[in-house]
Parts: structure tokens; C-alpha cells; sequence
């Protein structure tokens, strides 16, 4: 039922977006048509544009990597006349990560009819007096092809998380992700890695990206045409490769372990008792000494985890 359902799902996917992309270059000459309207709501923009590479490196039980080029919008949410759909507004945000500056989302706007998004993060600032700091993040997790998400805040300059999600079939649930993002200016870099009792840092992602002028834009709809597309073709192609290099199959903790998420959170209660774990310049994992008045400065108690369920058929 499960796999009929996805290859339906493939087919829908395929025919709505060849349809709606027949209809992209009406919608820019509409556009072009029509300066005044055009440089109207260009004036009051609320999003920059950035485009990098995401970069993955699995280092055991079998060694694979892979890159591909990635676009992502970065929308002031106080700015936008409303939250994008399926997203925190600007006051939910600031509620959960307890700040009172402004808030920015990364992430792909859906594209041709589609969305994909793997991870979405807020960027939420503190305001004093005339200066702004970033103080959280939140995060927003969601897994291929379930759809499940989870949202958690974590402190941006190094944290230490307890895996709540299960995001790979290929991958089980008892690692913690070491996670750092910078202020988005210039550049953005996101760094994820995970920490496994077993294994040890035993996967990397990267995400590095650059501004990009609006200027050099002609239509954000042409920016992001198929980027959404693109990602989950990367994320179910190397899937296929690790199967075919043999890498265990994990099933779904729902049906082997149904009490994950309270495991999740207990798990991530005890991370302040572990080892502080650093970076070095190659963006890998270098153990520094423990020591708990670091730890204590360095990992938030109150993740606020939040998770929503599968989508059908998957739930």
C-alpha cells in the first residue's frame, strides 16, 4: 500500500509540476508586462536569496559522500505580510525561542506545485537598545517520505542534541547531532554532525551558501524552479546507493520502539553531563575537556521539542 502510494505520489508530483512549469514563462512576461507592480513589491521585498552547496559525508559502517547545489530563501518574518504556509509566524517564533528582536526563516520555497524541505531554521535576534545579537535557533526537521517534522531550539554559536527524529532508514536513533549556524550575513554556513556511542563521528552535513543580489533575479519563481525537485531526487538516489552497498535497513522506531520520543527527551536532559565537543577547521568534531560550567552555558535544558506525525499513508 505504502510503496503504491509513493509511486502515485511520484506520478502526481511529475505531471503537476510539468503543468504548472508550462505555465512559468507567462506568469514572468505577466510580470514584466507590468513594471510599476513589479518594482512596488520589489521595493518592500522581504527576502534574500542564497545559493551554495550541501555537502554529506558518511564515514562508517561504510564510507559515501556526496554535493549538490542548493538555493534557499531567507525571509524576515516581521517583514513578510505572512508566515510562508506550514511554517512558524515571527510572534511564534519569538514565543519558543523566548527573544524579542526580529526573526528570520531559511528555507525552500516550494516550487511548481512541490515542497521539500529537509531543514528549515529560524534565525531569532535579541534587541538592545540599538544592537542586535542572535541568541537561538529554531530548528525544523522534517524526514523523506514520512513527512514527519520536529522543531527545537538550540544555541547557535555549538549545541549538543539528542537525535529526536528518525531521518534515515539507513541510520538508527541512538546518535546526538552537534549543530552550529552562523549569523546570516554575507555568507551561511549550517554544520551538522553526529555523535554515536558506537560509531563516533560517524556522519557530517554542511550547508555553505552566498548571497545572492536581487538584482541578478529576473523572477524568484525561475530561481527556485525544481529546487525542491532536485533535493529529494539527491535524497532517494543516494538512499538506492547505500542500499546497494549493503547498509543496514532500520526500520521506523514507531514499530520497534514507540516510547522514541519521550526516550529523545530524557536522553537530551543527561547531554549536559557529557563531553563538550568543538570544531576544528575542517568542520570535523574535536573532543575538548569536560566541564560543566561550560556545559551549562553551552546547551539549553528546554529544547521545547515539538514533533508532527507522518502524513498518510505513512502515519
Amino acid at each position: 500500500m505504502e510503496i503504491l502510494y509513493l509511486l502515485c505520489s511520484f506520478l502526481s508530483t511529475l505531471f503537476t509540476s510539468l503543468a504548472l512549469s508550462l505555465l512559468l514563462p507567462f506568469r514572468t512576461l505577466l510580470r514584466r508586462l507590468c513594471p510599476s507592480r513589479a518594482s512596488s513589491s520589489c521595493s518592500s521585498d522581504p527576502v534574500s536569496y542564497y545559493e551554495g552547496t550541501v555537502w554529506h559525508e558518511r564515514r562508517c559502517p561504510v564510507r559515501h559522500s556526496f554535493k549538490y547545489s542548493v538555493r534557499y530563501a531567507l525571509i524576515d518574518l516581521d517583514q513578510a505580510l505572512q508566515a510562508p504556509p506550514d511554517h512558524l509566524s515571527a510572534g511564534e517564533a519569538r514565543r519558543i525561542a523566548e527573544t524579542n528582536g526580529p526573526v528570520l526563516l531559511l528555507t525552500i520555497p516550494p516550487s511548481v506545485g512541490y515542497e521539500q524541505n529537509p531543514l528549515s531554521l529560524y534565525y531569532c535576534y535579541d534587541v538592545e537598545g540599538s544592537t542586535r545579537c542572535l541568541k537561538k535557533c529554531i530548528a525544523e526537521v522534517t524526514n523523506t517520505p514520512w513527512g514527519e517534522r520536529v522543531s527545537f531550539v538550540f544555541n547557535p554559536d555549538s549545541d549538543l542534541v539528542a537525535k529526536p527524529l528518525h531521518v534515515s532508514p539507513f541510520m538508527d536513533m541512538h546518535g546526538n547531532w552537534r549543530i552550529r549556524a552562523n549569523a546570516p550575513g554575507e555568507n551561511l554556513l549550517v554544520l551538522i554532525a553526529v555523535q554515536h556511542p558506537e560509531l563516533g563521528d560517524c556522519f557530517t552535513a554542511t550547508l555553505k551558501t552566498k548571497r545572492v543580489s536581487s538584482l541578478m533575479l529576473s523572477d524568484q519563481d525561475i530561481f527556485f524552479w525544481l529546487m525542491p525537485h532536485k533535493v529529494a531526487v539527491w535524497i532517494y538516489w543516494h538512499a538506492l546507493k547505500l542500499w546497494w552497498k549493503n547498509v543496514s535497513f532500520i526500520q521506523h522506531p514507531r514499530y520497534t520502539n514507540p516510547a522514541y520520543r519521550k526516550e529523545a527527551l530524557i536522553r537530551d536532559q543527561k547531554l549536559q553531563c557529557c563531553e563538550v565537543a568543538g570544531w576544528d577547521n575542517d568542520n570535523h568534531l574535536e573532543v575538548e575537556d569536560s566541564n560543566p560550567g561550560y556545559l551549562a552555558d553551552k546547551n539549553s535544558r528546554d529544547r521545547r521539542f515539538t514533533w508532527r506525525d507522518a502524513k498518510w499513508p505513512w502515519s
